[in-house]
Parts: structure tokens; sequence; C-alpha cells
């Protein structure tokens, strides 16, 4: 069934979301705060060093303690061409999305965005060894928010490679954990192929130097895999579909 011209748009209540890399640099989410991943504390309410030398703003505060209700899942999958705005305080990242392709992952993409599910959300991972993606959709922080329902894997490459601007889901081991929690890819990136892969379902068509600004910028405290040093928030999430198909 066509969905007609449609727009989704974050505003309003917050939910819950999910995304996690493992240890070994795979991108994994869960959907249980039981088997999540690591806490992470102590986010930024003023506006850092490095957060400057990348370009963002004050990141908004996130509460210590953010309690969301689960959402149901869309009732519909998303079909066409649709395209996304991420708004952040370090800019404005352009997506297209990838309907026909990952039909269930654009139509829950929209659906949380309709709930605002991302609104001042921190993007709490980022790596910069082996694998270069900066990991967002938890509007806790902590890296073990869910939006109260999961989906399977669609459009993974078979290769398990992820060019710069990738969009793609994580999840955890089990192929119908996918939630809320994505991750764009800003260098040449492979990534494990066996037990499905991970969902691709979109593009970045501009703002990859706003990306690229935050992964220069490194880990908070050092390493290669942990919150990014500059804070990028999510503030808010906009997605369209321009026309239906049949």
């Amino acid at each position: 069934m066509a969905l007609g011209r449609h727009r989704w748009q974050a505003v309003g209540s917050l939910v819950a979301s999910v995304v996690l890399f493992t240890a070994c640099g795979s991108p994994e989410t869960t959907d249980t705060a039981e088997e999540g991943q690591d806490d992470i504390s102590g986010h930024a309410t003023t506006l850092s060093p490095a957060g400057a030398s990348a370009g963002c703003s004050e990141p908004p505060v996130v509460p210590s303690a953010r309690t969301m209700s689960p959402l149901e899942a869309p009732e519909q999958q998303a079909s066409g061409t649709w395209s996304g705005s991420i708004e952040t305080n370090c800019g404005t990242i352009e997506v297209d999305l990838f309907g026909d392709k990952a039909p269930e992952t654009v139509a829950s993409f929209g659906h949380l965005a309709e709930a605002g599910y991302w609104v001042d959300s921190p993007c709490h991972r980022l790596t910069t060894q082996g694998i270069f993606v900066l990991q967002c959709g938890d509007p806790t922080g902590t890296g073990r928010g869910a939006p109260g329902y999961t989906f399977g894997i669609e459009n993974a490459p078979e290769d398990g490679t992820y060019p710069p601007g990738t969009l793609a889901m994580a999840r955890s081991q089990d192929p119908n954990s996918n939630g809320g929690q994505f991750f764009i890819v800003y260098e040449d990136t492979e990534l494990p192929a066996a037990g499905g892969g991970y969902s691709i379902f979109g593009k970045v068509t501009s703002g990859m130097d706003i990306v690229d600004r935050v992964a220069e910028q490194g880990v908070d405290g050092g390493g290669a895999d942990g919150t990014p040093a500059a804070p990028i928030s999510i503030l808010s999430v906009e997605v369209t579909q321009e026309k239906a198909t049949e």
C-alpha cells in the first residue's frame, strides 16, 4: 500500500532506544537493560574545548534518571525514497533513507522521529580503531535504552563492507534485536557478515563534515572506543517522503 506524502518530526514525548559496540569492535545493540552496554555517565552540560574545536554548541543536559514509556511498533512498512534531517548541537546531518531496501527499518526510524524519541539525546559512542563509527539513538545516553519493540536485519552487505556515509542499525547477537540505536560510518569499515551483518537503511547526503570533526576530537579521556570528546547530541529528527510508490 502506498504511504503517500508523509512527514514525521521528532517533537513531543520521549521514549527509549538502544545501540552498542562489543569489546571486539562489532556494532551491536541490545533492547534490554540486562544485556546492555557500558553505563555512560557524566554527560556534558557546558561546551568543552573539544566541542568548540568541532564547531559544536553547548549540548543539552541529559537527566541522570530519564524514564520513558515503551512504544508500539509501526503498523506498516515504508516504501519508496525518504529523506531525513538530523538536527544536532554540532549542525544538521541530512540523509536519504532506503524505504524500498529496508522498509521495516525506515518505517521504524520515521515512527521514532514522530514520537520525539531522540529529542536531546547524546550520541554516546565513538570508535576510532578498526571500525570507524559514531553511534547514536539512545535517549538515556547509557547505551541501554530501548523503544519497546525489536525487528530483524534488512539490506546488510554480504561482504561486510560499510563505506563512509553509511547509516546503519546496531544490534546484539540476536538478528532480531534492532531497536532505536544506529551508527554513521565516517571511514571505510569492515564488520562481520556472520550472523547476518548490520542493516543499512540510508546514507548521509550532507553534514559528513560534522561527523568527521567530532571523530577528529577522539574519545573522551583517550582510547579508541567510548564517549566522544566533542559532545554531540540529537536535538530533533524529521523524516519526509516526497512521493508515494504504488
